[in-house]
């Protein structure tokens, strides 16, 4: 493989509820030394035993920092966790519907960024199938958001969600090259009305019964309509974060899979 992969946690939010230590030992155990927590200021003393007794370690982490009044205490959090790259997972459609709306969030981005950086971390962001399927001007609004951020400013391209938004995801990652640090490995169903109207990690939708179902289309890496080959092509010295909004079947087992399909076609 490229590199070490990680995996998101919350793709076993249910078992971390339930056992914090012993669901980031199985997931150890599975074969991941690395992981990618997520609302990590809200419990960092927690994590960084388990992270310690599971032997494994955190360089990336989700919060919600843009619409923070204390961007401190994630920062804080973050390098008590040893987390280098702190990312927003998530600012809603609504909030992406202009060039001026993308800007308005880059000049944010821009100056979360600089803040960090004081301190030797990195600030970026993650994205949903919104900020792509939302076009302006014949346009991604992703793309007015991309132009005016920082060089220094990181991006986490979730490339299912990207796929799902209408994004040719490999030419996107080309075009973005290095300032894209960090891949969300997802796959799954990747057209049609289900597909895109999921809402995916740490949104505040309401989840109707019908699209819950859906998540459950997800799969494994390389068992989908995502060109996961080809992503990991268009970006070779990215980190790859296993992840899966749901899951029809055991979640371990899945992510299992995923695991052992990027040491096999991760070259």
């Amino acid at each position: 493989m490229k590199s070490s992969p990680s995996v998101q946690l919350y793709t076993v939010r249910e078992a971390l509820a339930k056992d914090l230590s012993g669901t980031v030992a199985r997931l150890a155990q599975i074969g991941y030394t690395r992981v990618e927590p997520y609302g990590f200021a809200d419990r960092p003393d927690a994590l960084a035993r388990a992270l310690a007794d599971a032997g494994v370690t955190a360089p990336s982490g989700h919060a919600s920092v843009i619409d923070a009044d204390d961007p401190d205490r994630v920062f804080d959090a973050a390098e008590q966790l040893g987390i280098g790259a702190v990312i927003d997972p998530f600012i809603p459609s609504e909030r992406w519907q202009s060039a001026d709306d993308a800007y308005r969030i880059a000049d944010r981005v821009n100056e979360l960024q600089a803040r960090a950086a004081e301190r030797g971390l990195r600030f970026g962001y993650h994205n949903h199938q919104w900020e792509f399927a939302n076009q302006v001007d014949g346009r991604p609004v992703f793309s007015y958001f991309t132009e005016r951020i920082a060089d220094d400013v990181i991006l986490e391209i979730d490339t299912f969600w990207s796929t799902v938004g209408g994004a040719d995801t490999p030419a996107l990652l080309r075009s973005l090259g290095a300032r894209v640090q960090f891949l969300h490995i997802k796959d799954g169903v990747v057209h049609g009305d289900i597909a895109t109207a999921l809402p995916s990690e740490e949104s505040a939708l309401v989840v109707p019964d019908a699209l819950a179902e859906a998540f459950k289309y997800q799969t494994p890496a390389g068992q989908g309509h995502v060109d996961v080959a080809g992503i990991l092509a268009a970006a070779p010295e990215a980190t790859r974060v296993v992840e899966f909004d749901d899951y029809a079947h055991d979640i371990f087992d899945g992510l299992a899979a995923s695991l052992q399909w990027l040491q096999e076609n991760d070259k």
